[in-house]
């Protein structure tokens, strides 16, 4: 039988990679989510474990809307909930009910801390955080964009829905040089692994190409951009989802460099 807990000491290694000790990847992402989490505890940030036979199986986190990457008021943001359903490691864990008991402890926690409502990010593409996974237990559409949608459960009659923060400016290039943008939040390890491999790809072109870094864990800095995680190619983003190979991403850099004059 499964049981959920809050993080503590025990299972905070397996939290800050997301329940893949094993994964090489993960290896890759650096410290990001460590500083992520150690700046996001003192805003407000709640984890929730899942364990089975003692290991940590799946996790939720959230924190107060005001200090997320959407605008919202008095409710909770759940940044992801995840399961872990790969044969390596501890094994694959879903379809046991383990999500749907993580999202009913983060709900009853935001209302004992009095929250109004509480929201979530979902995808329309039946893969990671699906939307439909959150419509069916009682989330409704507030936004959309693109392929993500945001959703929401008001717990008062008061609650107003939460609204994404859009882009609000785009990376301009260096004269002369390939410009490589990285947005760096740290909540995510593989979008933190995709900005170590941005980074050291980037890195091997020498001044031709141009390595920028924008910590996005700053909320006044992301409320500049209206970006958290994203890499920019001069002035185009590059798909990040799933995160990009070491090698697909310095061969999309080599590609520009090719076409400096």
């Amino acid at each position: 039988m499964a049981d959920i807990i809050d993080l503590n000491d025990d299972v905070l290694p397996a939290y800050l990679c997301c329940l893949e000790e094993w994964s090489e990847d993960i290896k890759e992402a650096g410290d990001h989510k460590a500083c992520w989490y150690r700046h996001m505890r003192e805003q407000g940030l709640r984890v929730k474990i899942a364990r089975e036979d003692g290991a940590a199986c799946g996790m939720i986190q959230y924190l107060p809307i005001e200090h997320s990457e959407v605008e919202g008021q008095d409710m909770y943001f759940i940044y992801c909930i995840w399961v872990h359903g790969h044969k390596q490691g501890i094994g694959n864990h879903q379809r046991r009910g383990l999500g749907k008991a993580l999202l009913a402890a983060a709900e009853e926690d935001a209302r004992a801390l009095g929250a109004k409502g509480i929201a979530a990010w979902g995808v329309i593409l039946p893969f990671w955080m699906k939307a439909s996974w959150f419509r069916k237990r009682g989330y409704r559409p507030a936004e959309r964009a693109g392929i993500m949608q945001l959703l929401w459960k008001p717990f008062t009659p008061d609650a107003q829905p939460p609204k994404w923060i859009k882009p609000r400016q785009q990376p301009q290039p260096a004269p002369g040089k390939v410009t490589v943008t990285a947005f760096l939040g740290g909540w995510c390890p593989a979008m933190n692994c995709t900005f170590e491999r941005a980074k050291r790809a980037a890195a091997e072109f020498g001044d031709r190409v141009e390595f920028r870094q924008i910590d996005t864990l700053d909320r006044q800095t992301f409320l500049e951009w209206g970006i958290s995680d994203a890499i920019y190619l001069d002035n185009k983003p590059i798909n990040t989802g799933p995160p990009p190979s070491y090698e697909k991403i310095r061969g999309l850099i080599e590609k520009q460099v090719r076409r400096l004059r």
